[in-house]
């Protein structure tokens, strides 16, 4: 009987972990007599990439890629459903596909690559009836709709003309800062009367980004006419605005929450420590310490990014870096997951994860993009800002995000390699960027 692996989710991570481990595979086979089959199964809602990072773009709908043809030629199979339970005592998971049909499918190792929701805190009243996000692509699809329809409401009507961003961090950013060249795009509505605000509980504008990038992204902000409030948070949400900590009520029809996000709940079901966001915190080759026979990836995986010979991440945590909830750290996470899955299985050494990749790249709609250097933290150094960053996020959105092409198998699965495909990248950014 083949052993198996399974992957939960087909997302940037759980994409690259089917690759990486197929890749892995199929390799040592070649360079080996085989002694036993190995199967890769990918467990997602949908068979496509949603290309999560492009949801603040217009024209939603179109954000995703299909995974099909790219799973079949590389000879990955594809089971339509929702994970609902992880048993890791029996080495078993429970899905339940569109039609409500329960499965369950054994893992001899299990990548665990469920991506994450955004924080809906049950003590903001009205948030979940009241507000619009871009976290998914429903979520996003529903925005745009609302979007499109606000010409057919009345001028008159209070809050008609007024968009509110709820959280003024990476996503909330980028929201906000295409928002007037979308609305410039809706036909009935018109750009100068429009009035877009970005609402932060900080003090500070980003506060989870670079110091230095805060004073362009305001000066960005105030040239696209967009306004912020810093160090006021939204206390409640109504059918006719939003009230903030300060005691005060301001009218929109179109409140979007962006305020933070928490690992799929999924992670609760594995065994071990949970960071602040309710991730797994993994070992430096991204297998989760209590469960041996789990990976994690993506927005369900803490891990070390720095390589500090200290492997005590649990206890040290303000001594080291670790991932962030971001495709820039998805994507190499996948190939590693996916890689030492397949490598424990076949009795081969993992890999320790290494993030080579790092930095700020933030779009800032008609005001340009801003690209920050250095290892994805406060420390980071502004490189390139304005219309010259513009480019580097245009291929990050359009080219970089998207799945190898599945007219290529060798290629495909070469996508997969944790070791090889990082440097690829690397020289394919510094081109853009020169």
């Amino acid at each position: 009987m083949a052993k198996k692996i399974v992957v939960i989710g087909a997302g940037f991570a759980g994409m690259m972990s089917a690759l990486a481990a197929q890749r892995l595979i199929r390799k040592t086979q070649q360079e080996r007599e085989p002694t036993e089959d190995i199967e890769v199964t990918v467990i997602a809602p949908d068979e496509k990439l949603v290309l999560r990072p492009r949801l603040y773009e217009e024209n939603s709908g179109s954000m995703s890629a299909p995974l099909g043809d790219l799973f079949k030629v590389t000879g990955i199979r594809f089971v339509q459903g929702s994970v609902e339970t992880i048993d890791v005592e029996t080495q078993q998971v429970a899905s339940v596909d569109a039609a409500g049909t329960r499965s369950t499918h054994p893992y001899d190792r299990l990548v665990l690559a469920a991506g994450s929701d955004v924080v809906l805190p049950s003590d903001v009243p009205g948030l979940s009836q009241h507000s619009f996000a871009v976290d998914h692509l429903h979520s996003a699809i529903r925005l745009e709709g609302h979007l499109k329809r606000l010409p057919s409401v009345p001028a008159t009507t209070s809050g008609r003309n007024t968009l509110v961003i709820c959280g003024g961090g990476y996503t909330g950013l980028e929201v906000a800062a295409e928002l007037p060249g979308r609305l410039a795009n809706i036909p009935g509505l018109s750009k100068d009367n429009m009035r877009v605000i970005v609402i932060e509980r900080a003090d500070i504008i980003g506060p989870d980004l670079s110091a230095s990038v805060r004073p362009f992204i305001l000066q960005t902000m105030e040239r696209l006419g967009v306004e912020v409030k810093l160090g006021n948070a939204v206390t409640s949400i109504d059918a006719g605005g939003i009230t903030t900590s300060a005691g005060e009520h301001i009218g929109t029809l179109t409140p979007i929450w962006t305020a933070g996000t928490v690992a799929a709940p999924l992670t609760q079901q594995v065994p071990g420590v949970k960071d602040q966001f309710g991730r797994l915190v993994v070992d430096t080759d991204l297998r989760c310490p209590e469960s041996k026979a789990i990976f994690a990836a993506g927005d369900t995986a803490c891990a070390r990014t720095d390589e500090s010979d200290d492997d005590d991440a649990v206890s040290s945590p303000t001594q080291h870096q670790y991932s962030k909830m971001s495709c820039q750290h998805a994507l190499p996470m996948g190939r590693y997951a996916g890689h030492n899955a397949a490598a424990d299985l076949m009795g081969l050494p993992t890999l320790r994860y290494s993030q080579v990749m790092l930095g700020t790249v933030l779009d800032l709609g008609q005001g340009g993009a801003i690209f920050a250097a250095g290892c994805g933290d406060e420390n980071d150094v502004v490189a390139l800002s304005g219309v010259e960053a513009k480019p580097l996020k245009r291929w990050i959105n359009e080219t970089l995000i998207y799945p190898p092409r599945a007219d290529d198998i060798a290629r495909a699965l070469e996508a997969g390699n944790p070791l090889v495909g990082v440097f690829d990248l690397m020289q394919q950014k510094d081109s853009i960027i020169c």
